[in-house]
């Protein structure tokens, strides 16, 4: 008889108290590669001081990290049918982890920046299969619930990884932002080999050239856009967009005949699983235009950088009561419901905020981002559960991996669209990105409701 942590999980997920252990897992592996997203930024200036770096070159620190997972996540899902999303998960913990180590020990940029790439390539086998171990672990009719959890996780890791980072830089080394990973990856680790439940495998094969053409396409686009903050870099960045995009038409002319691709264009096809991804990217491109926009906004008002910090936390405090609601309503009552409220909810703070008065009261500004944070908290939740339940349980893989690569999509083009404002406008470019962000929630929005009307599709148990 085959021991617990091997055998398949059911369609009526684990049994109790292992379903708890599994998800204790997945959400300690989330935080931790979520939280890497995030968590160096206030830490930069200190580590390109220490290793002699310049300024600019110690953004490598972060873009590392985040290009490498967004170049092998939906590669890394495909992988996760053919030999197990489990395996994937454990394989991409333990690079993860070794990693981390790397980084708390490296002498020089270069080496930190070269751990990060590989700290990226496990936190991608971690991201790029959550959604579906998810899925199999709790029962289908808990499964709003389940993604529930995923999303407050997601969500509040990305949303206090510099208030975590401030707390451990007061009391130790910058080093330790990396090293305290380390005893977190193999209690995690020790806990995923024992509880995290396994799926039936795809008979196909890992298609290599389409793995090449992905991360070929997704890494000069989203570099090329980044670059393009920059004046003296905008030829090369042009010439890494054309480069990208020649080598995404090639990957959409090999993958889009083929039964499981790594692109997922079978569930595309979709309408609700289309309008979902398009709900998922705008909305989190408002997210982070407006994370990234706001602290410049609020030291524009006359206040420091402690202060932003505390003007900052409604948002995450709001998001963490509204995203485990959600995910139970969402078991209820339509997505396209709850997500089309919550965004016009994000839209309507996003735009008071950006019309907020330089001698506006402290309340005033605190209840504007909480119901930021109360609307993106009711829109994520139940569009990740339909995401999931719109794709057949054995493509579980690829609509987790879309599920991941969507949200990172839309964080990254969000800050790239705040960086050309800056470019463009100087210090009115962070007002200017309060109203693209609402404007960007409330397309979302109506992207949301579209999926009430028609037939938008059916869900898969």
């Amino acid at each position: 008889m085959p021991p617990p942590s091997a055998s398949p999980a059911s369609h009526d997920g684990l049994p109790v108290p292992r379903r708890y252990w599994a998800i204790a897992a997945i959400a300690l592996a989330i935080t931790m590669s979520v939280l890497d997203s995030t968590i160096v930024n206030v830490a930069l200036p200190t580590i390109a001081r220490e290793l002699h770096a310049s300024a600019a070159a110690s953004i490598w620190v972060i873009n590392a990290y985040q290009l490498a997972i967004l170049m092998l996540l939906l590669p890394l899902a495909s992988l996760g049918e053919i030999v197990g999303y489990r395996r994937v998960a454990q394989t991409g913990l333990a690079v993860f982890t070794l990693a981390s180590l790397g980084c708390a020990f490296a002498p020089d940029l270069l080496t930190l920046s070269i751990a990060r790439i590989v700290q990226g390539l496990g936190a991608a086998g971690i991201m790029s299969v959550s959604g579906a171990l998810v899925r199999f672990t709790y029962p289908h009719r808990y499964l709003g619930r389940a993604v529930g959890i995923n999303a407050f996780v997601v969500a509040t890791s990305a949303a206090l990884g510099p208030t975590i980072a401030s707390a451990v830089l007061a009391v130790a080394h910058w080093r330790w932002l990396f090293g305290i990973n380390v005893p977190l990856g193999i209690l995690t680790i020790a806990i995923a080999l024992y509880a995290l439940p396994d799926n039936e495998r795809s008979q196909r094969r890992f298609n290599l050239a389409a793995a090449v053409l992905c991360a070929g396409a997704f890494g000069l686009l989203l570099s090329g856009l980044q670059s393009l903050a920059h004046h003296s870099a905008a030829p090369l960045a042009l010439l890494q967009i054309a480069a990208g995009a020649l080598l995404g038409a090639l990957l959409v002319r090999h993958e889009l005949p083929r039964p499981g691709p790594i692109v997922p264009f079978d569930l595309l096809r979709g309408r609700l699983f289309s309008l979902s991804i398009v709900t998922s990217v705008c909305s989190f491109m408002a997210q982070m235009a407006a994370l990234v926009a706001l602290p410049f906004e609020i030291q524009r008002l006359g206040h420091s950088a402690v202060a932003t910090g505390l003007f900052m936390t409604p948002w995450p405090l709001a998001l963490a009561l509204a995203a485990p609601l959600a995910g139970r309503l969402a078991d209820r009552h339509a997505a396209g419901l709850l997500g089309g409220l919550g965004l016009l909810a994000l839209a309507a703070g996003l735009a008071l905020l950006a019309a907020f008065p330089d001698d506006g009261s402290i309340t005033g500004f605190v209840w504007r981002m909480a119901l930021c944070g109360l609307g993106f908290g009711f829109f994520q939740a139940p569009n990740n559960r339909t995401i999931m339940a719109a794709a057949p349980r054995s493509r579980s893989g690829a609509a987790g991996g879309m599920l991941s690569a969507a949200r990172l999509l839309g964080q990254t083009l969000g800050a790239a669209g705040v960086a050309i404002l800056f470019r463009a406008y100087g210090t009115e470019g962070s007002h200017l990105a309060l109203y693209l962000a609402a404007a960007l929630a409330l397309t979302a929005a109506v992207v949301s409701s579209v999926r009430l009307t028609g037939s938008a599709g059916e869900e898969n148990p």
